[in-house]
């Protein structure tokens, strides 16, 4: 995710900062942003940098951060120092005697805050990763500090007047493409954060951003602590039937780290079903497993009830001072999708064919439930353990039968990167030279056609408590011409860890989340633009999952998976009728998926279209009122996320947005019936994806940018098909 507010170098570590970061709550009325400059300005001068590892750009490859000089006292300090020096350089800019420029303004902004930029980067990865007692520390005091500097630039009048000047004159100066469009989107952030406001107006906004800066870190806070008092602690091995030997070595393990010796300790993922809910055969424990994920949020350190509740009237208010009927028109307006009535007609349109499809699903289910003489109506946590038996049943599939030929480190050599060579023609080569953050990660070389080198590539792939849950790609260095940059990019995942000796064998789901998440590294990777806010993923939220969700394809393309599905103790392939069981099946219980995906996304545009003042009493009931009001209250398929715990939408940049998903969905399944219908998987169709989408960023308007390659619009007929709702053959 990239902060949509901020111009210039310092975008996606503000993102970083305030997306994976926590506080206590300040008084809202009493942070303004000059007093913050000021006392970070004095903090940092009383401090001895000199020997700190941030102050001077890192020496290792394409500057990539040196963990092993990096400890934990070194990010505030410098983070101060950073917020200090950068404010100079802005007032050096807004104070400038000479006439505005792209050059002396914009240019200059994009430069500014080196130093800043350099340490965000870092701490806002590790507190996404790899956290502790002290980083959490950091972020509660960074954060509003963070959101205060952020907002004494874009509500610097003397830098706006500037900056407005050089959009006035657009017509008329002589701009290429990507310089122009950077004129447009900067002035345009601008205005969207309020630098058109009268001062009183200002001062509010300033007020409510730091509030809300520090709600969003304690948030975020908050669901780590979810994660460690909702894990599941088992008494007595039996109750596991169902699990493999290697998944309870690794609950004993868990529950020897967790003070639980002798037990066994299931750990809670980030969404509301539980990948344990299909194997488990003891029902009491699955109810246990579920209820303890379904449940966050609403008790312990882990309550997010009254964040919730303060976030929805921050983001109301603050939308309506910028002129907007509520927080998703706001947010909307430089998305694709341009209105909440848009959303909400996809929405609308997609509900009663899945609600549909799921209560038929759930008829198949409850056959097999009294089928074998049960005498119960199926639940939440029966739906996925049956579900599977319908699945085995349909396919004749044992999930426990595939995972032996999907082991981690061969999808990745020869399924994933095997891919970006074949499309792309670029190799990753691992290098163990470099220091990492974590034992677990590991780093790659990132080679073109021609021998020269694209970037790095960081892999983090297992789970671990000091990891926040679900799959995501940032980066330590973005790609710029300006600043003669590189990029150096992660890839993050929540795989379970072996127990030592044992193999990483992964689901096909887990590989196809693979496949998406290199798909935004590779966004980042190939980016080849002049201006550092218009890099790589840098570009609107309903168009940055179409890259990740055109990789996924590839995880099932013949040539591909023949290439990495193989034993991992034989060697041999997989099995052509089982791998074909497996693409069958891979398009099975689409009713489920597809409401908990719809619930949760009605969810996230209820709390955001309320207008200011709006007074919402009870978290739970909101949900449930908002679930009935749109037709999908379906009691046995939840939301995919809860209110409590829903990552995307209340910490993170999605707020209004979770749609977006859906939305890329439409793009990548046309891009890739398009590629397909071309040719399918060869360098040069890939490397004109490349250059046409990839390496462009945010640097055109997404959709111009997607004809001028595809030569017309998306086909929604290709959702359709992807979806497995229509045949090709169809009309």
């Amino acid at each position: 995710m990239r902060n949509p507010l901020l111009t210039g170098a310092l975008a996606g570590a503000i993102a970083l900062s305030l997306g994976l970061t926590a506080c206590s709550q300040p008084d809202s009325q009493s942070a303004a942003p000059a007093p913050a400059a000021v006392d970070a300005g004095a903090e940092a001068g009383a401090a001895d940098l000199s020997a700190n590892p941030f102050m001077e750009p890192s020496s290792l490859p394409l500057m990539a951060p040196d963990f092993s000089s990096i400890r934990d006292e070194h990010y505030l300090p410098v983070m101060l120092e950073g917020m200090r020096l950068h404010l100079l350089e802005i007032e050096a800019i807004a104070n400038s005697a000479e006439p505005p420029t792209v050059v002396n303004t914009l240019e200059a902004m994009e430069r500014s805050g080196a130093l800043l930029n350099r340490v965000m980067r870092v701490f806002g990865n590790l507190a996404g990763t790899d956290t502790n007692t002290t980083i959490q520390q950091v972020q509660a005091e960074i954060a509003p500090k963070m959101a205060a500097h952020q907002d004494s630039i874009l509500l610097n009048a003397e830098l706006f007047a500037r900056v407005k000047a050089l959009y006035d004159a657009r017509e008329v100066l002589e701009l290429d493409p990507e310089t122009r469009r950077l004129v447009e989107q900067t002035h345009l952030r601008f205005v969207r954060a309020g630098a058109e406001l009268s001062e009183d107006e200002k001062n509010r906004i300033r007020a409510l951003n730091s509030e809300q800066a520090s709600l969003m870190t304690a948030y975020q806070q908050a669901l780590l602590k979810q994660t460690q008092e909702a894990a599941v602690v088992v008494e007595n091995a039996a109750d596991l039937d169902g699990l493999s030997d290697g998944q309870i070595a690794a609950a004993a393990e868990a529950a020897k780290a967790s003070g639980h010796e002798g037990k066994w300790l299931l750990r809670i993922t980030n969404t509301t079903r539980q990948p344990v809910l299909t194997q488990l055969t003891n029902r009491e424990l699955r109810q246990r497993v579920w209820e303890a994920s379904a449940n966050r949020g609403l008790s312990g350190e882990g309550d997010t009830r009254a964040m919730v509740l303060r976030l929805a009237a921050l983001r109301a208010e603050r939308a309506q001072l910028l002129g907007k009927a509520n927080h998703a028109e706001f947010a909307l307006e430089t998305q694709m999708a341009g209105t909440p009535e848009a959303v909400l007609k996809m929405l609308d349109d997609l509900t009663p064919t899945v609600v549909e499809n799921a209560k038929r699903e759930a008829a198949d289910i409850q056959a097999l439930i009294r089928a074998e003489g049960g005498d119960f109506e199926v639940t939440p946590w029966d739906w996925e353990f049956y579900a599977e038996k319908v699945r085995a049943q349909k396919y004749d599939l044992d999930p426990e039968q595939v995972k032996p030929y999907f082991e981690l480190d061969r999808v990745l050599r020869d399924g994933v990167f095997y891919a970006m060579n074949r499309f792309y023609g670029v190799s990753f080569n691992e290098r163990t030279d470099l220091p990492v953050y974590h034992p677990d990660v590991r780093v790659f070389d990132v080679i073109d056609s021609d021998g020269s080198q694209i970037g790095l590539f960081y892999a983090d792939y297992f789970a671990r408590p000091s990891k926040r849950g679900g799959a995501w790609m940032s980066s330590f260095v973005d790609q710029s011409h300006l600043l003669g940059q590189k990029p150096v990019i992660t890839n993050v995942m929540n795989i379970p860890k072996p127990v030592e000796g044992q193999p990483a064998l992964m689901t096909f789901d887990e590989v196809t989340t693979m496949y998406h998440e290199v798909g935004h590294a590779v966004h980042g990777l190939f980016s080849d633009v002049r201006y550092p806010s218009l890099a790589g993923t840098n570009v609107p939220r309903d168009f940055v999952e179409f890259p990740s969700q055109f990789e996924e394809d590839w995880a099932k393309h013949p040539e591909i998976i023949a290439n990495y599905a193989r034993h991992y103790q034989t060697g041999e392939p997989i099995p052509a009728d089982l791998l074909q069981r497996i693409l069958n099946a891979s398009g099975f219980n689409q009713g489920f998926d597809t409401l908990e995906y719809i619930a949760a996304t009605y969810l996230d545009m209820a709390w955001h279209i309320l207008p200011a003042g709006t007074q919402i009493d009870d978290v739970e009931t909101f949900e449930r009122e908002a679930l009935a009001r749109h037709g999908v209250d379906f009691a046995p398929v939840p939301p995919r996320y809860r209110s409590g715990y829903f990552a995307h939408v209340f910490p993170g940049g999605y707020s209004a947005g979770y749609y977006a998903y859906l939305w890329s969905e439409l793009l990548a399944a046309d891009a890739f019936a398009h590629v397909t219908a071309q040719g399918g998987l060869s360098a040069e169709l890939g490397n004109a994806y490349r250059r046409a989408i990839l390496a462009r960023g945010g640097s055109e308007d997404p959709m111009q940018m997607y004809v001028n390659w595809r030569g017309q619009q998306p086909d929604p007929n290709a959702l359709l098909v992807r979806r497995g709702l229509k045949n090709t053959s169809d009309d």
